[in-house]
């Protein structure tokens, strides 16, 4: 398989498993408690935190050197910041964020939300699919995308949507990982010498994410003991799966 049609797959795959975390809540039809979503979150942490460093930034070092890493490293964590700025959206627990849009409804707002969340990490499959890393990297995304799509079916089950809309609105954010794996790997395609940074702007990006969403966000309502140790918990398994893979 060419690494292009890899890439597709992998975050093709990845995406899907988001519509996963929703399923207790489907079959269980229970409302979880904000401890329980910012547990979920935690561990999703942990996850991209050490498929970051150790699937991302340690290739892209390897592959183009320090300087290379920097520069995409650094460019990644701006172009969220400038999404985050930019583009209206609304999370559950912190509210509003970006230009003022009153318009959108308070869905479309969450749903733009995530996806500034999940499209770096779409990008980083993508891009990822050029390494030996692939396999690696496409787990990572997809492993922490099961609890992240459960922290949003949580919060739009407590926000009264229906179990339909909870399912599709839930996959649809996991889908937007499929556009993003799709211009990482038509970005390496067309200039490979691109790779080492692309790498590191998905490290940079989704480190960015951790650090300014998701960590705030759980340590919000007074659950950031327990949620720093699930980040642990993440980190160390993500760290020990990497290392099995080679």
């Amino acid at each position: 398989m060419s690494s292009f049609w890899r890439g597709l797959i992998y975050s093709s795959v990845a995406g899907i498993t988001t519509a996963l975390g929703t399923i207790p809540f489907l079959l269980f039809n229970r409302i979880v408690s904000q401890k329980t979503i910012d547990v979920f979150l935690g561990f999703a942490a942990g996850v991209m935190l050490a498929a970051s460093v150790f699937s991302l930034a340690l290739p892209s070092i390897e592959l183009g050197g320090p300087l290379r890493f920097a520069i995409g490293f650094l460019i990644g964590g701006v172009l969220v910041d400038v999404m985050d700025k930019l583009l209206p959206h609304e999370h559950f627990t912190k509210g509003h964020e970006g230009i003022d849009v009153k318009r959108l409804k308070a869905i479309w707002l969450f749903i733009i939300a995530i996806t500034i969340h999940n499209f770096p990490e779409g990008m980083a499959v993508g891009v990822g699919a050029f390494t030996p890393h692939a396999l690696t990297i496409a787990i990572a995304i997809g492993l922490q995308n099961i609890p992240e799509g459960a922290a949003v079916a949580a919060s739009l089950m407590s926000a009264k949507y229906r179990k339909s809309s909870i399912f599709f609105i839930t996959l649809f954010t996991g889908l937007v990982e499929v556009v993003g794996g799709f211009l990482g790997v038509l970005l390496v395609s067309f200039a490979e010498n691109l790779l080492p940074y692309l790498l590191a702007l998905a490290a940079g990006a989704m480190v960015f994410v951790i650090s300014d969403e998701v960590i705030p966000e759980t340590h919000l309502k007074g659950a950031e003991r327990i949620t720093t140790y699930w980040l642990l918990i993440g980190f160390v398994l993500m760290t020990m799966f990497d290392v099995l893979l080679g």
